[in-house]
């Protein structure tokens, strides 16, 4: 997934570290991009109980989302790399399970996006781990932040089960 070319940047990591945490951060962005456009369908097409608490949950979790991808590309960029954030570039590189079609009453479909929000966190949490290892401090505090609001997420999802 690593783009060819490297951009010249006066950031003090050297080429080797930015190449890793450049492919790093493009898979943690090709996830974070796929749960969005996962958590996206789900507001578009869940049914049923609760309909309209969650289909604007929903809609608040993709922007929350759409946020740190943006923030994530940009940290590519700014290391020196090329950020590889098309939908197909995402959809190729991620490592969520599908989105299944086929549902779409309430609590199947936030049973759903739990799973994969959980994913994502675990991922995360990784990624903070490995930039740091890399002595990449802001890309690890960039993932501390991702990290944080994917839990409180999952909190949100998991609420909606709890009985």
């Amino acid at each position: 997934m690593l783009a060819t070319k490297m951009f010249t940047t006066g950031i003090d990591l050297p080429l080797e570290t930015r190449e890793r945490i450049i492919a790093l951060l493009n898979q943690q962005l090709a996830d974070t991009f796929d749960l969005y456009g996962q958590t996206k369908q789900a507001h578009w097409n869940v049914k049923g109980a609760q309909f309209i608490q969650l289909h604007e949950l929903f809609d608040k979790l993709a922007d929350t989302l759409e946020d740190y991808v943006d923030l994530i590309a940009e940290r590519v960029t700014a290391t020196g790399g090329a950020a590889m954030g098309t939908v197909r570039m995402a959809s190729g590189a991620s490592r969520l399970p599908e989105y299944p079609a086929e549902i779409a009453d309430s609590m199947p479909v936030v049973e759903a996006l739990a799973k994969r929000y959980s994913n994502l966190a675990a991922t995360t949490r990784a990624a903070i781990d490995t930039a740091e290892q890399m002595g990449d401090m802001d890309t690890s505090d960039l993932f501390i932040d991702v990290s944080r609001e994917l839990d409180k997420s999952l909190w949100f999802l998991e609420a909606q089960l709890q009985a």
